[in-house]
């Protein structure tokens, strides 16, 4: 995914982590066509309510910039966030009869508030940037793998009701959002002390089970929707 030595290393060590993840029902549902309606509309709602949270990462990351460089890449996940990953979900949402307004009250589930939870102590209690990317970068890093590993297994995913969020994370446009990211990430990552190398590692790796967690849980709908 990257040439970068620092971000290179740490998803080869997660890869078995992420293999996991395309193995999970949810996943292997969908690249098959035989997700459930209900297990997709769960999907949905718990994303949005998980974005939610995650942009706060950005501000925690925003308050530890040193530089206008490092204020910039929050400003642009931010905005890729709301403005890239919000179409295809709100759309459908839509043809679910759901709002975002309509959502906002309803609890996440325990395995996105573990997550989410996780990422958050990084960025508020890590010395920096580093941190914070360290916290952000599984779940963006992960997407584009999973989905672009999903369209060549079975390119005839994108013909799916599915095909829209699949081609979304495996376009072109996020692959290249992703190195970018990736980039800054091992810029703030260059000549840690190696106790705090090894800290931001632990976090890549916490986060990336976190993920795992996530699409696991993916496979049960909820109930108050």
């Amino acid at each position: 995914m990257t040439d970068l030595p620092f971000v290179s290393a740490l998803v080869q060590a997660d890869l078995p982590v992420w293999e996991q993840c395309l193995q999970t029902e949810f996943l292997q549902k969908m690249e098959n066509g035989t997700l459930s309606e209900d297990c997709f509309k769960s999907y949905l709602v718990e994303d949005s309510l998980y974005l939610r949270e995650y942009a706060k990462i950005f501000a925690w990351g925003m308050t530890k910039a040193t530089t206008m460089a490092a204020m910039r890449t929050y400003y642009s996940l931010l905005s890729f966030v709301q403005e890239n990953e919000d179409l295809t979900r709100l759309r459908y949402l839509e043809q679910y009869g759901l709002r975002e307004a309509d959502i906002q009250s309803l609890p996440l589930r325990p395995e996105s508030r573990a997550y989410l939870d996780c990422m958050i102590d990084a960025a508020r209690n890590g010395e920096g940037e580093a941190e914070c990317l360290m916290a952000c970068l599984p779940c963006m890093l992960s997407y584009g793998w999973l989905f672009q590993k999903l369209l060549q297994r079975s390119p005839a995913v994108k013909d799916t009701y599915y095909g829209a969020l699949v081609l979304d994370y495996a376009s072109p446009g996020y692959d290249a959002a992703c190195r970018a990211w990736a980039e800054r990430a091992e810029a703030a990552c260059t000549g840690l002390s190696p106790e705090r190398a090894a800290r931001c590692r632990a976090i890549f790796r916490a986060c990336s089970e976190h993920e795992l967690h996530f699409w696991e849980m993916c496979a049960a709908p909820r109930t108050d929707i």
